[in-house]
């Protein structure tokens, strides 16, 4: 503009050549923005498939447990689902979400060393210390669901 000086007009120039700079960084930033949301929705969509692929594997593994107690936790232990430890497959049986609580009995009743193991695990994993003497035989009662009528 002709009323500034060429001094004002200079800082001017230098002004607008740093809004430039400026808006470019900002594009910049908006761009990297833009791809970081891009790999968190991909991370998501990859961390979903793996969360429905695990919630068929653990019912595919319900499935077997409940037609054949012993090989339904060898799947659960082949697919990762489960470790081969006593105290770990103890209290997944006490959890029992999805079990048949017959063929829980059925594991738990077979004499093999480690399902012996496995049942002590279970019987531990009930806490009766809290119970009156009533309470504790309601509840061995409702252990006798799982095939354990006298324990």
């Amino acid at each position: 503009p002709a009323e500034l000086s060429s001094g004002e007009a200079e800082e001017l120039q230098r002004i607008k050549w740093h809004r430039k700079r400026l808006l470019e960084d900002i594009q910049k930033l908006k761009d990297e923005i833009a791809d970081v949301f891009a790999q968190i929705d991909c991370f998501e969509s990859a961390e979903e498939s793996r969360m429905a692929q695990k919630e068929k594997e653990l019912c595919v593994g319900r499935k077997k447990f409940n037609m054949e107690p012993t090989k339904g936790i060898q799947y659960f232990i082949e697919h990762k689902l489960l470790t081969p430890d006593i105290q770990d497959i103890a209290r997944f049986l006490y959890k029992g979400e999805g079990l048949n609580k017959t063929a829980i009995g059925t594991y738990l009743g077979e004499r093999d060393p480690v399902n012996l193991q496995v049942l002590q695990a279970f019987v531990d994993c009930h806490e009766f210390a809290s119970l009156n003497l009533v309470q504790a035989l309601r509840f061995q009662e409702g252990a006798s669901d799982l095939g354990f009528g006298g324990w």
